[in-house]
């Protein structure tokens, strides 16, 4: 059974910075693509920022680019989501999820079939 733990989320100042990491273990970490999407508050789920099977490929939501850098460790079966210059509107709960199938980097919710429980982070205004 594949499973995805999320941690790092929590309380930040606007313009701050958070890690979030997520291990997965029960599979072969490094068959799945890996992303990060996030939940805000009363809104859906949406993309934040994904990579291929090697890292080497990567995608990003407009919103993030620039301040967000998701990376892999193969080795330690983690995916990291570094987040600068923290927004309000960065506000929600973040996922990890799995595609197994991909080598590319999807975006669809759909394409996802392995998540973690979510880690909420928090940037008042």
């Amino acid at each position: 059974q594949v499973r995805l733990v999320e941690s790092g989320g929590g309380l930040v100042q606007v313009g701050g910075s958070l890690r979030l990491s997520c291990v997965v273990s029960g599979g072969t970490f490094s068959a799945y693509g890996m992303a990060w999407f996030r939940q805000p508050p009363g809104k859906e789920r949406e993309f934040v920022a994904g990579c291929n099977r090697s890292g080497v490929l990567t995608k990003y939501a407009d919103s993030v680019k620039g301040r967000f850098t998701i990376s892999r460790d193969n080795a330690q079966n983690t995916v990291y989501l570094q987040m600068n210059t923290l927004k309000p509107e960065d506000t929600a709960v973040y996922y990890c999820a799995a595609d197994p199938i991909s080598f590319t980097v999807r975006t669809s919710i759909s394409n996802y079939d392995y998540w973690g429980q979510g880690t909420q982070v928090t940037v008042p205004s």
